[in-house]
């Protein structure tokens, strides 16, 4: 599904991320973890075209997509979510997943605006394919609300449907869990891999939650400074000292971290 080839990114002298190598496939649920300042959001802004990386490559579906636009990596199948929610506050919940289908549904402009049969045939497919969704995620009952009336959770979910809206083959979350309390991040958990059954999609998120990331994840990777110091399934990044080392900033085995 999605491969990184030795993917660096350096910002003048600064190297944010170093010989990043990573293979997701198929209905997996793929984490990134890693100490703050560890370049994680910096490898999902290479993946996703706002950084092009200094070197290295980037495949999905074995298709090149190393350097290209945001937009047209959305179209080839990727939607990501942001640590921060950016949801389009002054729309309502339903108008939220309408312009994400605007990707995959956009009238030509004359039919957009003299109104004609095949924009008006084309509005009703968008409008009922957004509603399934909402329904879908138990936000229906929401649609005429302002985004940002909602709930912290709802917001997250809200944003999560948003990125379904552009029928990725993979989703990316970046900190799905930030905020929330051991009962949301429970409800989160179930969520995440409800959708990737229902929708048959990949996911590859970051979280610094680990209840979340054990708790979902069949692999995860680990960064720290920008290189990956561990990659297994969450009962060996556990007991990796390295991990640990990075997490606590000491030597497991007696001597003071630096």
């Amino acid at each position: 599904m999605l491969q990184t080839n030795q993917v660096t990114m350096q910002f003048g002298g600064l190297t944010a991320v170093s010989g990043f190598s990573i293979a997701v496939k198929d209905g997996e649920i793929v984490g990134l973890i890693g100490p703050n300042g560890a370049g994680k959001t910096t490898v999902f802004n290479i993946i996703t075209g706002v950084y092009t990386p200094t070197r290295g490559s980037i495949t999905l579906d074995g298709r090149n997509i190393t350097g290209k636009q945001p937009h047209v990596i959305t179209r080839a199948g990727i939607a990501r979510t942001f640590q921060n929610i950016r949801l389009f506050h002054e729309m309502t919940v339903l108008e939220n997943l309408l312009v994400a289908c605007n990707l995959r549904e956009r009238p030509a402009l004359a039919e957009s605006v003299l109104h004609l049969p095949g924009y008006l045939k084309k509005e009703r497919k968008v409008r009922e394919f957004s509603r399934e969704l909402l329904a879908s995620v138990g936000l229906l009952e929401n649609a005429g609300d302002n985004a940002v009336s909602l709930p912290y959770g709802k917001q997250r979910r809200l944003e999560i449907v948003r990125a379904l809206a552009t029928e990725p083959k993979l989703l990316l979350l970046d900190e799905p869990a930030a905020g929330m309390n051991p009962q949301e991040s429970q409800e989160l958990m179930d969520f995440i891999v409800g959708i990737r059954d229902k929708f048959r999609i990949s996911v590859f998120l970051i979280e610094h939650h680990m209840q979340v990331v054990m708790g979902i994840c069949t692999r995860l990777y680990v960064l720290d400074y920008g290189i990956t110091i561990a990659e297994g399934s969450p009962a060996e990044i556990q007991k990796n000292q390295k991990v640990i080392e990075a997490y606590l900033g000491v030597d497991t085995r007696g001597d003071a971290g630096a």
